[in-house]
């Protein structure tokens, strides 16, 4: 078996499973912002802009993951995005009882970021086969 073949990013489901994930926030984003203006960084300018932003390149980079031609640009984007919205990950550790959410779980989200950018750089590997 060749080394492409054991790689996560040789997978198609590790594409589509992102691909879905990122097309369902954006999508999100774009239909509910007001969720998302709560954990916006209060020093952001233009937050409407930005959660609207963010969703449609949540949803442009989901779908470029699926094409061969677009697939490592896509995953260069995500990967950006995801650094971009750190920020508001951690903010959302200041609103935990605003927010209604338990403090450890979002401590517990943090790690998650790192794992979730491996996986789309791994999915736009260019080494990937379909």
């Amino acid at each position: 078996m060749g080394a492409n073949a054991a790689a996560p990013g040789g997978r198609p489901w590790l594409r589509w499973l992102l691909a879905l994930g990122f097309v369902g926030a954006g999508t999100l984003h774009v239909i509910h912002p007001e969720t998302y203006l709560r954990i916006m960084p209060p020093a952001l300018p233009a937050p409407r802009l930005l959660v609207l932003l963010s969703g449609v390149a949540e949803v442009a980079g989901g779908l470029g993951l699926l094409l061969p031609a677009t697939r490592r640009w896509a995953a260069w984007g995500l990967l950006a995005l995801l650094v971009a919205v750190f920020p508001a990950n951690v903010h959302m550790l200041q609103l935990h009882e605003q927010l209604h959410i338990p403090q450890w779980a979002l401590w517990a989200r943090l790690p998650l970021q790192p794992l979730l950018m491996w996986a789309v750089w791994r999915a736009g590997n260019p080494e990937s086969v379909s």
